[in-house]
Formats: C-alpha cells, sequence, structure tokens
C-alpha cells in the first residue's frame, strides 16, 4: 500500500507539470514572458546589426589602408588619401577640454545638491539640470554661435594669449571658432550628465557614513568631502565616463563652433575637426565606395569607443549602488 502511494506520488509531479504550464499560457504569464523576451532580445539584435553594417561597410577602406588609417594626416577625397589622425585628435582634444571645464563644475554642483542645499532648493535645481540634460544639441550650437564664439573672440582668448601665451596651446591669431571653443560648448552641454548622476550617486551613500564621521568631530563639509565623496568614488567616475562618451560622440553643436578643418595644430585656438563632424558634413558628398568606407569605419571607430566607455560607466555606478544597498 505504501509503495502504491510513493509511485503516485512520484508520478503526479510528471502530470502536473505541463498542465501547470498550460495554465500558466492560458492565464498569460507565458506569453507575457516570451512576447517581453523577444522584445527584450531586438536590443541584442540592433546592437548587432549596426556592429555588423559598420564593420561590411568600411571593408574597402580597411584593406586598402589598414591600421595606416589611424596614423595618417592627410584627409583628400579628391587624390582619395584618407587620414583618420586629424579627427581623431580634434575630437580626444575637444573631449579632454569638456572634462577639464566640466568636471569640476559638475562635481561641485552635485556635492551641494545632495549634501548642503536645503531639500526644496535641491529638488527644484536638480529639475532644472534634468532639463539641460534634454535640450537639443543644435540649440547648444546656436548659443555657440551667439555667444561663446564673440566672447572667445573679444575677451577669453585675448585674456589667455596675454597671461598664459608663452604656452604653446595659447598661442596663434584668435578667431573666436577653434578646439577651445568647442570644448568649452561641449562642457556646456555634458555638464548636466555629471551633475545629475553624481548626485544620484552621493544620495545613495549610506547615512550612517556620515553620521559615523560627525560624531567623531567632522564637520559637515569633512564628512562630505573625506566620507561621502570617497565612498562614491566609483559612481562619480561612472558619470565622468558617461559624460565623456556624449561629449565623443556630439555633432551638431561641435560643428557649429570648432571650424572644421582637418589639420593638427598645437594651439587650442585654431580651428579642428572631430570624428562626428566630418561624417555629418561629407557623408553627403561622399561620391565614390572608397570614400563611403573611409567615413564608415570612422563612424565604427567612434561607436566601439564610445561602446566602451558605456559600459564601463554603467559597471562602476552599479558597483556604487551595490555598495550601497549592503550597508543600508
Amino acid at each position: 500500500m505504501s509503495n502504491a502511494i510513493q509511485t503516485a506520488g512520484s508520478v503526479a509531479p510528471s502530470h502536473e507539470g505541463p498542465r501547470a504550464w498550460l495554465r500558466r499560457f492560458v492565464s498569460g504569464d507565458e506569453v507575457a514572458h516570451i512576447v517581453t523576451l523577444l522584445f527584450a532580445s531586438t536590443i541584442l539584435a540592433i546592437t548587432g546589426l549596426l556592429v555588423l553594417q559598420l564593420w561590411t561597410n568600411s571593408r574597402l577602406s580597411r584593406v586598402q589602408s589598414g591600421w595606416h588609417f589611424f596614423f595618417m594626416q592627410t584627409w583628400d577625397p579628391v587624390f582619395e588619401h584618407f587620414g583618420a589622425l586629424p579627427f581623431l585628435y580634434g575630437t580626444v582634444v575637444t573631449t579632454v577640454v569638456a572634462l577639464v571645464i566640466s568636471v569640476p563644475l559638475g562635481l561641485g554642483a552635485a556635492i551641494y545638491l545632495a549634501e548642503l542645499a536645503p531639500r526644496k532648493i535641491s529638488d527644484v535645481l536638480a529639475f532644472l539640470v534634468d532639463l539641460l540634460a534634454a535640450v537639443p544639441s543644435v540649440i547648444y550650437g546656436l548659443l555657440g554661435i551667439f555667444l561663446v564664439i564673440p566672447l572667445m573672440r573679444e575677451v577669453i582668448e585675448p585674456f589667455l594669449k596675454r597671461t598664459m601665451g608663452f604656452l604653446p596651446i595659447f598661442q596663434g591669431p584668435a578667431y573666436g571658432i577653434g578646439l577651445l571653443t568647442g570644448g568649452l560648448v561641449l562642457a556646456i552641454m555634458i555638464v548636466p550628465f555629471i551633475v545629475s548622476i553624481s548626485r544620484e550617486v552621493l544620495l545613495v551613500v549610506p547615512r550612517e557614513q556620515r553620521e559615523a564621521a560627525m560624531s567623531l568631530g567632522a564637520t559637515r563639509w569633512e564628512a562630505t568631502w573625506h566620507v561621502v565623496v570617497p565612498y562614491a568614488r566609483g559612481g562619480i567616475f561612472g558619470s565622468i565616463f558617461l559624460a565623456m562618451a556624449r561629449a565623443l560622440g556630439e555633432t551638431m553643436a561641435v560643428t557649429m563652433v570648432i571650424g572644421n578643418d582637418p589639420r593638427i595644430a598645437a594651439s587650442l585656438f585654431s580651428p579642428g575637426y572631430t570624428i562626428a563632424a566630418v561624417i555629418a558634413n561629407e557623408f553627403s558628398e561622399a561620391t565614390y565606395p572608397l570614400y563611403i568606407n573611409a567615413l564608415v569605419e570612422l563612424g565604427l571607430v567612434l561607436f566601439l569607443l564610445t561602446f566602451v566607455l558605456n559600459g564601463l560607466a554603467r559597471l562602476l555606478i552599479l558597483a556604487t549602488e551595490q555598495r550601497g544597498v549592503a550597508h543600508s
């Protein structure tokens, strides 16, 4: 009798499994799971298609130039000479200038909003920061043309030449347009990203960290600078990486103020060119396959660079949030 009961009990789950799955399917659980899985899979599919198309459509340039593509300085579509170095240089220089300006401003604003400002003021300013992050880049480009370029040509660049003209980066004629202006406009654009993300990261730091520091005699600022900021260091670096990726891929605003000249110059006052700008300006004018493939290869480089930076940023932010949850 007991053996029969055990046998029946062991057989029942095998019949109950399909029935349970059928009940979930009829009720919509399995349907919802399958449909949402397909939707999520489209993200991987789109990413893979992007890489595949960029790789395939840059074949002629990769075969003809190889690694020399990244080290040649000549960009001459008439004679079919394509070198990416001026665009890599312009992209890196404008991004570095933007980070030098925006990181101190963004981090200082984030610390104030998260640690020192009254809650109502912090919420209002955080809302305005989010609005600035959503402004289209062409608006920043117009701001650069009508405000930043005249200011750079008449005030900032002459001042830099008078005070620090002994440095090669601050020599040459002050046109108003150039690498420094492009970097400044980029800095204005990416400050809201640094402020918004760094503020959220600072807010997830456990309250006990602040209280422990202040109980040992630290002031509010000492607790913030020596305890809270180091604790959130990973997330802050993540916000900087995200802002860097945003600056690397910016097109319209930089195109409007940088001068669009594919040359390498030591002076930040000189016009320059970026990867995103040359693709936007010249793709519609590309009249033969090699020209198109060279532009697509530039796009592939930019895509991979921003992909890696965004991935690193997300990992750093996630690590900081997990530390905050573990200590809460």
